[in-house]
């Protein structure tokens, strides 16, 4: 099967199209079977869809996806892409478990494994931000200036649920590389090329540890991510034996060391002439695991620290907060708080995670890695791959879009598990074979036997069609939240909750309320002190809209908020 790979769209959908065509005409190729976009796609409906979009407000632009929103275009191959950092959140929430976003386009959601052609392909949405990791997908219209960029963050629940698949996947892609791969390939050169990446990479915290943990449990054939805008190819050989990373100055898997086997010029490398090749000898890693990462080259980028010491050295303990400020706040504006909002108890410190073992009916053994760059004049951002699946299936199923019944299982087992609440505990793997057999057999009865596993074409326009004026026309505006009827009749199909529904006159009174703390926020903002950090600023956007969304501005007065936000209270722990 015939796949074309993209790294970041960046909304130039004519672009990609275009070149994905002129690669087949100089090869002689009659076109491909389907096409992977690896995020950033920007399925931006209209200039409403930009203020929810992490793109500073000077290079925001309409892109081309409104075209095949609307129905003047139509994509000339079959889609399929995965979330970034720099996404009209807005459209891509109302499509959280996965939906056409234009006719033959189409998102694969927070996470998901969906079937094409007999292949099995796992996608997780998102990039890297460990304090955000284990937070539910607390977000909704209007967002904060904060929640813009806190919408794309990876959430242990979604990674759960992948981490829960047991048959082999063919295809994983992510937006974020998973963290270490670049130790696994010729990391030689893409220092060089990327200076600012070494670092990093030595202190255990370029990529994403949500993507690593579920690349080395499903262990596909193939992973492919976008995201750092270069193209990279790295294999991974899971029968090696995990190394530590090398020193400065050691390249013992690089192509100046003649005892292995690195490749030459991994920037050349085409895996869809080497598929049947024996796998090269390189061998795995093992890196720190850091919550500090901050790789999504955002505004934000510098309030994240990070660390830059040998992984080798000694590791300092961290120093002692100093004690918070007194507070004067008055008795009566104190008691007016939520006790979620009382003073926290100590974090307690967690345990780093431990990869599971992959279960017996995955056995591939190697994972071939590549990543893309953007759609731009002289970027290595296509390649074009024949790519059959480990398994076949039988009968073989077309070249369409299947939902795929184990993780149709997995979704149903997770069925009163609001995405917009607290995530229930973790109860271990062997805890949740039993239910997912359940709902195998469910799944199995009701929709594996029925014929109903085919992905329906059910596109349908729900939030208006750019009208072509300025982008600047509408300021600040966000777009409405709309029920997409594609996650409606998902949910309807796998028999689960919608929590992506509302009536209008509950989501118009959310709406008024979270936007007048949005812009309470937003006038005294101006007001703090200038020795208030960024990030405790940051805090004070979750927090106060947290206690927006718990209490109501009416039941707690705007002049109450302008107080706490002076006094930053909940900030400083008082």
């Amino acid at each position: 099967m015939r796949i074309a790979i993209e790294g970041c769209g960046h909304g130039t959908l004519h672009a990609i199209y275009a070149s994905v065509q002129k690669s087949c005409n100089v090869n002689g190729w009659n076109g491909v079977d389907l096409l992977i976009i690896g995020g950033d796609f920007q399925a931006v409906r209209n200039s409403y869809d930009l203020n929810t979009m992490s793109v500073p407000q000077k290079f925001r632009a309409i892109g081309d996806f409104h075209e095949y929103y609307s129905g003047v275009r139509t994509a000339p191959v079959l889609t399929l892409f995965v979330g970034g950092n720099h996404e009209a959140s807005s459209h891509l929430h109302e499509l959280f478990y996965g939906g056409w976003v234009a006719p033959k386009i189409y998102y694969l959601g927070a996470a998901n494994i969906i079937r094409f052609g007999g292949l099995r392909i796992a996608g997780l949405s998102g990039i890297w931000k460990g304090y955000n990791y284990n937070k539910p997908h607390f977000e909704k219209l209007p967002y904060s200036a904060d929640e813009v960029k806190s919408i794309y963050h990876v959430r242990e629940l979604d990674v759960r649920k992948l981490l829960l698949v047991r048959q082999q996947v063919d295809i994983g892609i992510s937006h974020d590389w998973p963290r270490g791969i670049e130790w696994q390939g010729d990391y030689k050169t893409l220092f060089k090329k990327k200076d600012l990446f070494e670092a990093d990479a030595r202190a255990g915290i370029l990529g994403s540890s949500a993507a690593k943990y579920v690349m080395d449990r499903l262990r596909p054939r193939h992973w492919f991510s976008a995201h750092l805008h270069c193209k990279f190819a790295a294999v991974v050989d899971y029968y090696k034996e995990s190394v530590t990373i090398p020193l400065p100055g050691t390249m013992p898997n690089g192509p100046d060391n003649p005892g292995t086997n690195g490749p030459k010029n991994n920037d050349e490398i085409d895996f869809g002439h080497a598929e049947n090749s024996p796998p090269q000898p390189v061998p795995s890693i093992t890196v720190k695991n850091s919550d500090e990462i901050d790789l999504d080259m955002d505004e934000d980028s510098a309030t994240e620290p990070t660390t830059t010491q040998n992984p080798a050295s000694d590791t300092k303990p961290p120093q002692a907060s100093p004690p918070p400020r007194d507070s004067s706040v008055p008795a009566d504006t104190r008691s007016q708080l939520p006790v979620s909002f009382s003073r926290p108890a100590p974090t307690v410190q967690r345990p780093p995670a431990v990869a599971l073992p992959p279960p017996p009916s995955i056995t591939n053994r190697v994972t071939r890695f590549l990543a893309l760059d953007k759609c731009l004049p002289n970027r290595k951002f296509l390649q074009i791959l024949d790519i059959e699946p480990l398994s076949l299936s039988e009968p073989a199923l077309p070249s369409s879009l299947y939902y795929d019944p184990e993780w149709l299982a997995i979704l149903r087992a997770f069925a009163s598990s609001d995405p917009h609440q607290p995530s229930p505990p973790n109860l271990g793997d062997a805890a949740y074979q039993p239910l997912l057999a359940e709902q195998k057999s469910w799944v199995e009865q009701h929709l594996v036997k029925q014929g109903k596993l085919e992905v329906p074409e059910n596109f349908e326009i729900t939030g208006p069609v750019y009208d072509g004026r300025d982008i600047r026309s509408v300021g600040r505006q966000q777009p409405k939240e709309y029920t997409n009827s594609q996650t409606s009749a998902f949910c309807e199909l796998l028999g689960i909750p919608n929590y992506f529904h509302a009536s209008e006159q509950e989501r118009e009174e959310k709406r008024i309320e979270k936007q007048t703390l949005i812009q309470a926020e937003e006038r005294v903002g101006s007001n703090l002190d200038t020795h208030t950090s960024r990030k405790t600023w940051g805090s004070f956007n979750t927090c106060a809209l947290g206690m927006a969304m718990s209490v109501g501005v009416n039941g707690l007065r705007l002049g109450t908020v302008y107080h706490l936000i002076k006094s930053r209270i909940w900030v400083q722990g008082a």
